[in-house]
This record gives structure tokens, C-alpha cells and sequence, in this order.
């Protein structure tokens, strides 16, 4: 091919990124399936006490080939620094050819909001209308349109550990036809949901399985090493569990703690995204039913938007 690489920016990722073309996207790869070696996850230090984590994810299926780093350093939130920078890099799985460079961080985001909102389309109730978003970073500020893409969402309350950060969110959404507000109160919020979508760092339970009501879907998007955790034990008693991928019960602290004090085991999980999208069984199983989807992301997903993405691209853009 030997053709030059495209540099795809933020703007143009996005825009090549809408929910419903990026959710059915997700949904076909799912069906047709990629070859996702594990993750490579790594601690970095600089030796003074700072430092984060860098995840190297590669998958292939078909003529593509990707991979994507991701760099989560928490202590940047004090330098005013985004916590998380990423990269995809697209290539040729003939060849080995380097088609394109994308914004990492925003397919990062996008799919990951996108994978919860396509997990809810068949684990959440058809008629579920009351959101909470438990976060006010990047992916929380996605999740309501995503999920409006898939379910009939009229009402949306934000909960953040800052609470002007919420509001600062609850105020720049922006969702036609739908009430938006931020909350003080978790607990309330939650008592009142139909869907309950947690996209924080919380490293202790911040939800509270005796608040979710009968026939809830809970989506637990944050805990994505063992050291993080965002729902207790009794969110897990109960309920019909659905991870994205196998994978999340090595990585995710939200079921490790659980599975360790025998709450649940491998077992017990009903289904992940791959066996729903395939209508392997599974799913919402009545109205009284809890669900609870917990993603930790997969390779998958960053191959599926960042083909999106190059596939609209013009030709002649590098």
C-alpha cells in the first residue's frame, strides 16, 4: 500500500464517532469476533513519589491491526492536567503498514460509554427512563447520550465526589427533551433510578446494594484494576451479573473482593457482551430483575471505533 499514514485529531475522531453508528459497530464485532491478546498493564514511576499505569492493547480481525496506549496518571488532577492520555495507531494486518494515528482518548471514551449503553439495550429495562451518573469526568459526560441512543432516557441526574463538578456537568449537557440535574445525595438518587452507571476512580464502594430497586440496572464502568471499586457485595446478591469480556474477572476489584469472600463465583456470571450481542441466552430475565453489566473494556471495542473512524476518512486526508 505504502501510502502515508493519516494523523486523525480529536475533532475529526469524534465526529467519525456517533453513538448509534459506534454502538451497532461494537455489536458486529462482537458477532464476528477479533483475535485480543491480553492486555499488557505496567506501573510507572518517575521516583519521586508520582507515577501511574500504562495499558498496551492490541487486537486484528480482517485487514486491520491496532493498538492503543493508554497512560492513567490520578496525581495530574492537581497540576489541572486530564488523568488519562491515550493513542491508537491503526495498521494493516497484511502488511504491518501504519494506516493511521487517532485521538486514543477519544476513542477511549466513546467506546467505552458506548459498550454500556449497548450492554443496557439488553440488560436494562425497555422502559427505563431515570439515569444517574455517578462521576463527572469524560466518560460520565457521555454516558446520557449514549444511553439515549438505545432506551427511552428522560431524566438524568448527576452525582460527583465534587459536587460543583457535577454541576458544572449537569449544566453543559446537553439533551434535548430530558431533565438534567446534579445531586448531592447518592443515595436518594439511586432509591429513585431505573439505571445506575458509575465512571469514577473510586477506590471503596460508593454504591450501595440495599438503594437499587427491584428490576435496576446497574453499569460499572470504573474499577478496572483490582485496587478499584465502586459498588459493595450486596450490589452483587441477587442480581444477574454480565461482565464485557472474561477479562474483567482477573482485572476488576469490583469482583475480585466479592468472588474472594465467596459472594459469587466465575460460575455465576450470566453472560458477557460477546454472548449477548450473539443472542447466546442471557438478558433480562423479568421486570423485578436486578442486572448488573461490569466492563473493564477490551481491544475489541478500540478496534471497532478506530475502523469506524479510517473508513470515513477521505482519502486524500494525512
Amino acid at each position: 500500500m505504502n501510502t502515508p499514514m493519516k494523523i486523525i485529531d480529536r475533532d475529526a475522531t469524534r465526529q467519525a464517532l456517533p453513538f448509534d453508528a459506534l454502538i451497532a459497530a461494537i455489536a458486529r464485532m462482537f458477532v464476528s469476533g477479533c483475535q485480543v491478546p491480553a492486555r499488557h498493564v505496567h506501573a510507572v514511576s518517575d521516583g519521586k513519589g508520582e507515577g501511574g499505569t500504562v495499558l498496551i492493547m492490541p487486537a486484528w480481525h480482517g485487514d486491520y491491526m491496532g493498538i492503543k496506549t493508554v497512560n492513567i496518571f490520578p496525581g495530574n488532577a492537581a497540576r489541572g492536567q486530564p488523568g488519562l492520555y491515550s493513542t491508537y495507531i491503526l495498521y494493516s494486518a497484511a502488511t504491518g503498514e501504519p494506516l493511521a494515528q487517532m485521538d486514543g482518548n477519544e476513542i477511549t471514551s466513546r467506546r467505552t460509554a458506548a459498550a454500556s449503553a449497548l450492554a443496557a439495550s439488553h440488560l436494562a429495562r425497555g422502559d427505563a427512563r431515570r439515569l444517574v451518573v455517578a462521576g463527572s469526568g469524560r466518560v460520565a459526560s457521555l454516558v446520557p447520550e449514549a444511553y439515549r441512543t438505545v432506551l427511552p432516557i428522560d431524566d438524568v441526574t448527576i452525582w460527583s465526589r465534587n459536587p460543583e463538578a457535577a454541576q458544572r456537568l449537569a449544566g453543559g449537557l446537553n439533551l434535548p427533551g430530558c431533565a438534567v440535574r446534579s445531586s448531592t445525595d447518592l443515595e436518594q438518587a439511586v432509591r429513585a433510578a431505573d439505571i445506575v452507571s458509575c465512571a469514577t476512580l473510586a477506590t471503596a464502594p460508593i454504591v450501595h446494594g440495599e438503594w437499587l430497586a427491584p428490576g435496576s440496572h446497574l453499569d460499572l464502568i470504573g474499577g478496572f484494576t483490582p485496587a478499584m471499586r465502586e459498588a459493595d457485595d450486596a450490589c452483587f446478591s441477587g442480581s444477574s451479573l454480565y461482565v464485557d469480556t472474561v477479562e474483567a474477572l482477573q482485572k476488576s476489584g469490583d469482583l475480585l473482593g466479592p468472588m474472594s469472600r465467596g459472594v459469587f463465583g466465575p460460575e455465576d456470571i450470566a453472560g458477557t457482551l460477546e454472548t449477548l450481542c450473539r443472542g447466546q441466552g442471557g438478558g433480562r430475565g423479568g421486570a423485578q430483575v436486578r442486572t448488573v453489566f461490569k466492563s473493564v473494556g477490551t481491544a475489541l471495542e478500540d478496534l471497532a471505533a478506530a475502523i469506524l473512524v479510517f473508513e470515513s476518512m477521505p482519502s486524500s486526508l494525512d
